[in-house]
């Protein structure tokens, strides 16, 4: 009876959520599963028409934006020259992404790979051959 308990409580640890955890561009690693957390726009505070906070018009005004939704897929580091990181998606598109306008989180590797696994395009399935 005990081990039907610990298998219960093993069962139920193991279908919880995980986090993922915010990366700093140094410890982005090669087959690291990652997702964008947010982009930051730059534009010249001569643009930004909103205030006159600004003294010169030399002054950036950055602004982070969250991911559109074609940028929520889970992608795969490939190669890293900071801050320059070449990532993967599942669909096996490979893009630069510059560290200075994005920022990743860690996927857990559980569900990096099955996300890969289920975002991945199908492939034609082969008929078996019946007996």
């Amino acid at each position: 009876m005990g081990s039907s308990a610990a298998n219960t409580d093993r069962q139920s640890a193991s279908s919880e959520p995980t986090l993922a955890k915010p990366l700093a561009p140094e410890d982005v690693r090669i087959g690291d599963y990652v997702a964008v957390l947010d982009w930051t726009y730059e534009a010249p505070s001569f643009l930004w028409c909103c205030s006159d906070d600004w003294q010169n018009d030399d002054d950036v005004v950055r602004v982070r934006l969250l991911p559109l939704s074609e940028h929520l897929t889970p992608l795969r580091v490939e190669a890293a020259c900071l801050p320059f990181v070449l990532v993967a998606t599942p669909n096996g598109q490979c893009r630069t992404l510059d560290l200075r306008q994005v920022r990743f989180a860690r996927l857990d590797l559980k569900y990096g790979r099955q996300a890969w696994k289920k975002l991945r395009p199908g492939k034609p399935q082969s008929k078996r051959k019946r007996r």
